[in-house]
């Protein structure tokens, strides 16, 4: 064993140098900006859905003076379809502030990059670690299932003292050396063997002291979350247009759901398509038709969205454009952020249009 180095990380580097992954586009070419937007994306969303808007991200947004230089509705609009959207204004608000206070250089410490936006202590570890070298934990999706299990620890890792725990352990199995591929190495564990379902003991570089895989339990860890249902809300959402595809939107607030994103403007399911018409001060070209609900899931709640399709006259003529409303063309080179229910209902205007 390597002086400074326990039994798992050694294993887990030998294993790493056979199979580990290496032509991920984040491993090309590394630098802490790569890293950090790789991290921030792969947050609660898989490598393969990350890929493309990766590579059509960093295509647009090379440095983090392109990203800080840019429109919140340019960045949001390159992260449209990711989903948790408070991921992209916050990386747009941490590149200004590296900009502005560190000479558009990503900090080097964990202490420093957690002081950012949107960069938590296992992101902030695993951009120091893989860019620049330092020594420094992380607890991710992944890490946090490889540890319960070879750890077999008990309860559900978002509970305050579990987290205590796999902190510690997490710590204590990084090594002093080749922290960068040890970070590496125990991210592509828990992603490619150790998964969530149908884990692949056999292949496991560390599974002769797991003690989960010993007891034959590996289906009990991680524990899962305390379960509690969902409540479910309603709402409108009003798709005014000319018939011809052009339609209104409206700027979510930038804190909440959506938020900085433009959607069809959404009411309580209360409200009347003659009093979305006299809020907007629109002349309607004839009657509101209604589609059938959808449901759109969040992370704590249900949002079931009833669309109300009215086609108006003259748009253009009756509500000109601010900062919070504007008449958008799909066929346009509009730049915006689009939630995911605004996407459908645009492009639902091909079929379902008035006359």
């Amino acid at each position: 064993m390597r002086p400074g180095m326990d039994w798992f990380a050694e294993r887990l580097l030998a294993w790493y140098d056979s199979h580990g992954r290496r032509d991920l586009p984040w491993q090309q070419d590394i630098d802490a900006y790569r890293v950090w937007i790789s991290e921030i994306m792969l947050q609660q969303t898989q490598v393969q859905t990350v890929i493309p808007y990766y590579e059509r991200f960093m295509a647009r947004f090379p440095s983090v003076r392109a990203l800080a230089a840019a429109d919140l509705d340019h960045v949001l609009h390159h992260w449209s379809g990711l989903g948790y959207y408070a991921r992209g204004r916050n990386l747009h608000k941490a590149a200004r502030r590296i900009v502005d206070d560190h000479g558009a250089e990503l900090p080097d410490t964990v202490e420093a990059l957690t002081a950012l936006p949107g960069i938590g202590r296992s992101t902030a570890g695993a951009v120091a670690a893989i860019a620049r070298g330092v020594r420094a934990p992380i607890l991710d999706g992944n890490v946090k299932r490889v540890l319960t299990r070879f750890h077999a620890v008990p309860g559900y890792p978002g509970e305050t003292a579990v987290a205590k725990k796999l902190w510690s352990l997490a710590d204590q199995h990084t090594p002093a050396g080749r922290v960068a591929d040890y970070t590496q190495a125990i991210m592509d564990l828990g992603a490619t063997l150790c998964t969530r379902s149908r884990p692949d003991c056999t292949a496991c570089p560390v599974s002769a002291r797991c003690q989960a895989l010993a007891a034959d339990q590996i289906a009990d860890y991680p524990g899962k979350k305390p379960r509690k249902e969902k409540p479910v809300r309603a709402a409108r959402m009003f798709i005014a247009h000319d018939g011809a595809g052009t339609c209104l939107l409206e700027r979510r607030p930038s804190q909440g759901i959506w938020g900085g994103l433009w959607t069809p403007p959404e009411r309580s399911s209360g409200t009347s398509a003659d009093g979305f018409l006299r809020e907007f001060g629109l002349q309607a070209a004839g009657k509101s038709r209604k589609a059938p609900a959808f449901r759109h899931t969040f992370t704590h709640f249900h949002l079931d969205i009833e669309p109300v399709y009215i086609q108006i006259e003259g748009p253009s003529d009756q509500l000109r454009d601010t900062a919070d409303v504007r008449w958008h063309h799909p066929g346009s080179n509009d730049v915006l952020g689009l939630s995911a229910p605004a996407v459908k209902l645009i492009a639902s205007l091909k079929e379902f249009t008035l006359t």
